[in-house]
């Protein structure tokens, strides 16, 4: 039976499906021109076809979806890899260095006349109105490949590449020198997107060449940098691969060389990628069973009074207006975020101009609802795990100062009953304590928050072709389960069907980027300003009972030793000696509890937290900016991209110090 938390009403609404897992395979290699693979174009192809047939096999032990392989669709290498790809059913997405028309004029080294017929007829291919031309077979081949991939091309500065382009055949050296520049940039690009894509590279590599930008050698250090692995074949020894891991390994390739068990490195790597219930000994042991509980969560309308203690400490502390206000909270229900608070979201980048339509709808179908649904079940266990902890604290205080209060009002015949209310009180801790950790409020709440957060800002990403590597996604402390469930959501997806354009780029900046980061930056701000209020206003709290307690005992003290002076008579009866007891005890006890819940509230240090990554967005804000100020020749895509990555950079790293913060708080008994 799904969980509840208590008091909540709930709903029938059903968790989203997990994510159907995909593997994603990149591919690099030379050309049908090297050397190597001329002679062994046929080896090379059953070498590929058997590699791809072990991924296959093995992924189908773990996915009812079929593996995805990217591909520039170069001759060689990219083309073996996609007809064996597409011959064991897999997805075919082509990033592109160019637009389709270049991609095409560029898939051989035309010269002179021939180069400009060469453009024209790939136009008209990309136009959708040529017809094959046996003289430029290359081209035709490119787009048969093309017909059958989802495209994502890099086409902004297909102008001024193709002026390059059309110069040099001429025999203009600074065009050439120009023109191979810019092609190797653009080949960079596309391939930092495959690898971003992928979780495992498959090189056809003669392990000699590493320097060109944009090349094969380039490619995979860039992917070994990050953390994916690389499938290297040699084009004069296909029938034997290895598998390479670190940028170590480049360094000795005679080690790989020697690697006598590649295919049970292989099976790893694809298990790994798809399986989310990780066997023990890879340190996620729990990893089934904690994605299983989220899969089973009660969905709560709304939050629960009990469990509003944190919150409420942040608004009688933190905030300006009355504290006592009703601090219930309606969750966005799964199946209405896509019509509430993600609608503006979608529709600025449903506004992107060349993005695919149906890519807003992948987002309502798949993210927006697994979002929604991690966000709410979060944000509920948040307020029972922390307001649990709160609310301990305060049941503690309350126990101690029940248990005491018959001593200046009461005789000690009435006792009994403040005892009773005492223990009473100190059960209800034990309990909550019990319940808490029984349920795992604490690591559920990191669990599906994790799964929030990753899938609050990758859509953004996602619409301009920008993903976390795979090797670089974090680890849980326990469990990993919430990086693949949000890894895998989105997989589903995957690139976009897009031509990114100097308007594409521009439209990014000012509907997607700019907006997200100024919302989030200000968000941060707040919460930073908020919180140190908290903080400041507990420790003044705490302090101001604290010297309270001073000045009641120093009271006592004082009444104390003037009694002791000659010819003065009791000043101080026994009730009052008791009260003035009651009041040194309960004073600090109160302040001890204040700072104890300013302690486990940790608001100075989240306040900090904040305002690094306000700092960090607001920096990122300011690069937007100065961009948007530029001419649309002088914004490219990798400058998008990067300012991309960075945003996502804050946010795991806004996620990596939460945990640091919170990872070892579990409730427990106040002290």
């Amino acid at each position: 039976m799904p969980r509840t938390l208590g008091g909540s009403s709930v709903t029938t609404v059903q968790a989203p499906p997990a994510p159907v897992a995909r593997f994603c395979v990149g591919v690099t290699g030379h050309r049908l021109n090297h050397a190597g693979l001329q002679t062994q174009a046929a080896a090379v192809r059953a070498s590929l076809a058997a590699l791809l047939a072990q991924i296959d096999a093995r992924a189908k032990t773990f996915s009812s979806s079929p593996p995805r392989l990217h591909s520039m669709l170069a001759d060689g290498a990219d083309q073996f890899c996609a007809d064996a790809a597409l011959a064991c059913g897999w997805e075919l997405v082509a990033p592109l260095p160019f637009g389709l028309a270049l991609a095409g004029a560029t898939a051989e080294d035309w010269q002179g006349e021939a180069a400009a017929a060469a453009l024209a007829h790939a136009q008209a291919r990309a136009d959708g109105a040529g017809a094959p031309d046996p003289a430029f077979a290359a081209v035709d081949r490119f787009f048969d490949y093309a017909t059958k991939a989802q495209v994502f091309a890099l086409a902004e500065r297909d102008a001024q590449i193709e002026r390059l382009y059309r110069q040099r055949a001429h025999g203009d050296g600074e065009a050439q020198a120009a023109f191979a520049a810019e092609t190797s940039h653009r080949y960079t690009l596309a391939s930092r997107v495959i690898v971003e894509q992928s979780d495992l590279l498959i090189a056809l590599w003669d392990g000699v060449s590493r320097t060109g930008f944009g090349g094969t050698g380039h490619t995979i250090a860039a992917a070994l940098e990050s953390g994916v692995p690389v499938a290297w074949i040699r084009p004069d020894a296909p029938e034997v691969w290895r598998i390479l891991r670190t940028p170590e390994d480049l360094a000795d390739l005679d080690a790989a060389r020697r690697d006598s068990e590649p295919e049970a490195a292989l099976a790893r790597i694809v298990e790994d990628a798809l399986r989310a219930d990780r066997p023990p000994g890879h340190g996620d042991a729990h990893a089934s069973a904690g994605m299983a509980e989220f899969l089973k969560e009660a969905w709560p309308e709304k939050s629960n009074r009990l469990w509003h203690g944190y919150r409420r400490i942040e608004a009688m502390f933190g905030e300006s207006g009355n504290p006592f206000r009703s601090l219930t909270q309606t969750y966005a229900r799964p199946d209405q975020i896509a019509d509430g608070a993600w609608r503006d979201l979608m529709a600025r980048i449903g506004a992107l101009p060349g993005l695919a339509e149906d890519f807003v709808a992948q987002l309502r179908n798949s993210i927006a609802p697994r979002f929604a649904f991690a966000d709410g079940i979060s944000t509920h266990l948040s307020d029972a795990y922390r307001g649990g902890m709160i609310l301990n604290f305060a049941l503690s205080a309350v126990a101690a100062v029940g248990g005491l209060t018959y001593m200046p009002f009461f005789t000690y015949y009435e006792k009994p009953e403040f005892a009773i209310f005492e223990l009473t009180m100190l059960c209800a801790i034990v309990l909550v304590t019990q319940i808490g950790g029984k349920r795992r409020w604490h690591g559920r709440w990191f669990e599906s928050r994790r799964v929030a957060e990753y899938l609050r800002h990758n859509p953004i990403l996602l619409a301009i072709g920008v993903a976390r590597p795979a090797g670089r996604w974090p680890r849980g402390v326990e469990t990993s389960w919430p990086e693949w469930y949000a890894r895998q959501t989105l997989r589903e997806i995957g690139l976009p069907r897009a031509t990114v354009t100097p308007a594409f780029l521009r439209a990014a900046l000012e509907l997607v980027l700019q907006p997200h980061v100024v919302s989030q930056r200000d968000y941060h701000l707040a919460k930073a300003k908020r919180l140190r209020n908290v903080h400041d206003n507990l420790d003044k709290l705490s302090m101001a009972l604290f010297i309270c307690a001073i000045v009641v005992v120093a009271g006592y003290v004082t009444l104390k030793g003037v009694e002791m002076l000659p010819g003065v008579g009791s000043l101080v009866s026994p009730r009052q000696t008791s009260q003035f007891t009651y009041f040194g005890v309960v004073l600090p006890l109160l302040g001890a509890t204040i700072a104890g819940v300013r302690y486990f509230g940790d608001f100075e240090r989240f306040s900090s937290i904040s305002e690094v990554a306000a700092e960090k967005l607001d920096a990122i804000a300011a690069r937007i900016a100065a961009l948007l100020r530029l001419s649309d020749a002088d914004i490219d895509y990798e400058v998008v991209a990067r300012l991309a990555h960075a945003i996502d950079d804050v946010v795991v790293g806004e996620i990596e110090s939460w945990q640091a913060v919170f990872g070892g708080k579990h409730i427990t008994i106040p002290v």
